[in-house]
């Protein structure tokens, strides 16, 4: 993606949170006012662990009964008004409304406050070793990366330069190649049993080819997401990201929305998602102006491992300004299933690197 935004789906809204906590403390015993005085507005909580809920009912309404729900679901239900504790375990990674429900006979208030759930455990760290390197074409700003039955499958970016291509590895030329218009930004490809779908950035608009002609099969709406960002095919279904930490299941037909994760390691929500591949059944996914790519659960959302691929290319020295070093950065992931092999690569870099990677 280019100059792409860091956009969090969840916002904390932490001042909020200690506006409210100041004006309870204000508050006279006797008021009426009503509260959550724990858990703050966008608490982060680890999977599995509870979270402690504590309210300020005020003395001049009289409570009979609460009734806390994660959700629309009921949690607990209680006949006084003491802190309680609602269980997180099974709970979708993300972010869950905590209500409680204040009843008085027959009348009731409910008030409201969020947390997000995030992965239970860090996620394992993994290094490197380069095993070859195959020549790339250096105008190609790369999108998408695929491997298929000896060839790479790349799809470019930059309006006037978007490609979808066909690359011999050795050689690292383009054997079969088709232009979009340069009213397109061209993005994310993957290849779909005999067609290959292809997106656009910001034109919400996506291409599906014949795999074998690259003739044009048909141009289609196409607004999953914010904008186009990666895609990848795990045989079943289709993976869309848009730049956020959500990642969009697609139909492998019709393309339309199925499904979608939520992607958080035990920090947070990762955001700037973009090129994906799915490797043994996990989803890879660099993250966009870093030198990361996450290994992700498809099911749950939960960043599993990190692979630190620091120092893999030499940006610095090779790009001669500073718009160059920002923009040409690591982005590209393909994987050979035959022979296990993975590859990476980088906007415009010289290279294609396959890669060995182990734990720390």
């Amino acid at each position: 993606m280019l100059f792409g935004q860091k956009i969090n789906k969840i916002k904390t809204l932490f001042f909020i949170a200690v506006a409210i906590s100041f004006a309870s403390s204000c508050k006279e015993e006797t008021s009426t006012y009503r509260s959550f005085i724990s858990p703050l507005i966008g608490l982060n909580v680890k999977s599995g662990n509870d979270v402690e809920v504590k309210l300020l009912f005020g003395k001049d309404k009289p409570v009979d009964s609460v009734v806390y729900l994660i959700d629309t679901i009921k949690s607990v239900s209680k006949t006084d008004t003491a802190a309680v504790k609602l269980k997180t375990e099974g709970l979708i990674l993300g972010n869950h409304i905590i209500t409680a429900k204040i009843y008085n006979g027959s009348e009731f208030e409910d008030l409201t406050t969020n947390i997000n759930i995030l992965s239970a455990k860090a996620p394992d760290l993994y290094t490197y070793k380069v095993i070859a390197k195959f020549p790339h074409d250096t105008t190609a700003y790369v999108e998408g990366l695929e491997y298929h039955d000896g060839f790479f499958y790349e799809g470019t970016g930059e309006k006037g330069n978007s490609y979808l291509k066909k690359v011999d590895i050795k050689s690292g030329k383009a054997l079969q190649q088709v232009k979009l218009d340069t009213a397109y930004f061209g993005e994310g490809m993957t290849v779909v049993g005999d067609k290959i779908l292809q997106i656009t950035w910001q034109e919400k608009t996506a291409f599906e080819y014949d795999k074998n002609t690259f003739k044009l099969i048909k141009k289609f709406p196409f607004s999953v997401g914010q904008a186009g960002w990666g895609l990848a095919f795990d045989g079943e279904k289709i993976l869309n990201s848009d730049g956020t930490n959500t990642i969009y299941f697609l139909d492998k037909n019709n393309y339309s929305q199925i499904g979608s994760i939520d992607v958080y390691d035990d920090k947070g929500a990762i955001s700037q998602l973009n090129e994906l591949e799915v490797i043994d059944g996990k989803i890879y996914a660099n993250v966009y102006l870093t030198n990361d790519i996450v290994i992700i659960d498809p099911k749950t959302g939960a960043v599993e491992g990190k692979i630190d691929l620091n120092g893999l290319f030499p940006i610095r020295d090779y790009f001669k300004t500073d718009g160059e070093r920002e923009n040409n950065v690591l982005n590209g992931i393909a994987y050979d299933k035959v022979s296990k092999r993975l590859f990476v690569a980088g906007k415009k870099w010289p290279y294609i690197f396959e890669i060995k990677i182990s734990k720390k």
